[in-house]
């Protein structure tokens, strides 16, 4: 629905197939059995179904004298409502389809010259008069809710939508977010081999150029699968790895039956990231890094776990990286993903993310 939507009015579009709509014609038949055969019951000489028949015309005029004023004119004029033109139309249709309905019934106009005929003529019209305006009235009222339910239906699927693309926006945002960080600590890490001297420089700057032709593809989709996330932290690794031979180790453990379920772009690569930059660097000796996937009742679970340097008192929290994370979660599952980290003994990190197992959808894998 486009952003300049409106609510649609109170008062349905015209629309002349309303006149003769079904669930009309068949309220005014059904409910002209029980008013003819009250009218048969005060009458002596005209059986039951004649009355039926007369009042059903009756009806069905006044039924389209009130479905004709609900439609035209198409701006009712400033000092008369709608309702009341509708029922001011439905008061004259009565006399006038009491009229047809003796000359129906009685095959002559000047029945009036019988006093019995002329009683029951009466007695036609004021039933008309009287039971009428309710019924009608009880029909806009209905008509009216009817109509509320639809404008609020509309107003929700509205809703829904404003909800659908703010939360899209959002969710490109935060992608936005974790591009340039990911991308900025890895030149950073081939900027210091270069500054050092370091003859590894040229292969880890090859592997860089390898691992961000398959990523950089990647940085704006929206839905991707575990077997893609691992491939990248795979090739992440190993850049790492080439860049400190000697001080990151790592392993990856993954079930097979994860391979293809979703999980949003740049997931592990930030949780490893995490691990490489606060675990392994600040520590001397380095450390080990260990990927592990699995399934569990329905749920995924992955493990980032880093020997290194451990939890730092500094109350920054998950810190930017992982809070964009859990946020990016929360937002792609609905709010059904956790994220926590803990301490390891004697020293180290484990960060376990956990969220619905689903597929990704043919359209979007």
């Amino acid at each position: 629905m486009p952003a300049t939507a409106t609510a649609a009015p109170l008062i349905p579009p015209r629309d002349w197939s309303r006149l003769i709509a079904w669930r009309r014609v068949r309220f005014v038949l059904i409910a002209a059995v029980p008013f003819g055969l009250m009218q048969s019951a005060t009458s002596t000489t005209t059986p039951a179904p004649i009355w039926i028949a007369r009042v059903m015309i009756v009806g069905l005029l006044g039924m389209l004298a009130f479905g004709f004023f609900e439609q035209w004119p198409q701006k009712v004029p400033r000092r008369l409502s709608r309702w009341g033109l509708q029922l001011l139309g439905l008061l004259v249709a009565v006399p006038i389809g009491a009229l047809v309905a003796y000359w129906v019934t009685t095959g002559e106009w000047q029945f009036w010259h019988d006093r019995l005929r002329l009683t029951g003529f009466m007695n036609l019209i004021f039933m008309g008069i009287l039971f009428g305006p309710w019924i009608a009235l009880a029909a806009m009222v209905r008509q009216r809710e009817a109509l509320a339910h639809q404008q609020a239906l509309a107003f929700q699927l509205e809703r829904s939508e404003f909800e659908r693309q703010a939360l899209d926006a959002r969710m490109r945002l935060m992608q936005a977010q974790v591009q340039p960080h990911f991308l900025f600590n890895t030149l950073a890490n081939v900027r210091a081999l270069v500054r050092t001297g370091s003859p590894q420089a040229p292969a880890v700057l090859d592997a860089l150029i390898a691992y961000l032709r398959a990523a950089v593809p990647r940085l704006d989709e929206t839905a991707s699968t575990l077997e893609q996330e691992l491939q990248l932290v795979r090739a992440y690794l190993e850049l790492m790895h080439m860049r400190m031979p000697d001080r990151l180790q790592f392993a990856i453990h993954a079930d097979e039956a994860a391979n293809p379920l979703r999980c949003s772009p740049m997931t592990l690569l930030t949780l490893v990231e995490n691990a490489v930059r606060h675990g392994i660097d600040p520590g001397e000796e380095g450390g080990r890094i260990e990927v592990s996937v699995s399934l569990r009742e329905g749920r995924c679970i992955v493990r980032v776990t880093d020997t290194g340097v451990g939890l730092q008192p500094t109350g920054a929290g998950l810190g930017t990286g992982l809070s964009t994370l859990r946020e990016r979660m929360q937002l792609a599952f609905g709010g059904d993903a956790r994220l926590s980290l803990t301490g390891l003994v004697p020293h180290g990190v484990c960060a376990e993310l956990e969220f619905p197992a689903q597929r990704v959808p043919r359209d979007t894998a």
